[in-house]
């Protein structure tokens, strides 16, 4: 007999456990919970809600301080740069700047062709009329 006798071989599945995730709390959920816990009077009914919810006393202590100290409240708001009130005049000089650039770029197309109607008066030898000129 080997020496490899009795010894499983090496490809047997090892079982490997899951790394648990801390749990988190919204502000909601914290208010929540104590104003819930607050509401109760009789004896055990904390008991029951923090076995209901999967907490500790110690959960409903820190949460107290938090709330007293006011980090609850700025929690519950989002994180990020507050949205801005849409401006009604930003949004008519946005279509005033569209329409002065239209009318900025036809205007040059009329420079151009006056322009043009010139050269070919020149070439040609025809006399063009001013304005206010009569014949």
């Amino acid at each position: 007999m080997g020496a490899m006798e009795g010894v499983e071989s090496s490809s047997a599945e090892v079982e490997v456990m899951a790394k648990p995730t801390r749990r988190r709390y919204t502000a909601e959920y914290k208010l929540r919970i104590l104003r819930e816990a607050e509401a109760l009077s009789g004896r055990g009914e904390i008991g029951v809600l923090l076995r209901r919810e999967g907490l500790y006393s110690s959960n409903l202590t820190q949460w107290r301080k938090q709330r007293e100290r006011g980090e609850l409240e700025g929690l519950s708001r989002k994180r990020g740069p507050l949205p801005k009130g849409k401006n009604s005049l930003a949004d008519k000089v946005k279509v005033l700047e569209r329409e002065n650039a239209r009318l900025k770029a036809r205007a040059e197309r009329a420079e151009g062709l006056v322009e043009l109607q010139k050269k070919v008066s020149e070439i040609l030898g025809i006399e063009l009329r001013r304005n206010g000129e009569k014949d």
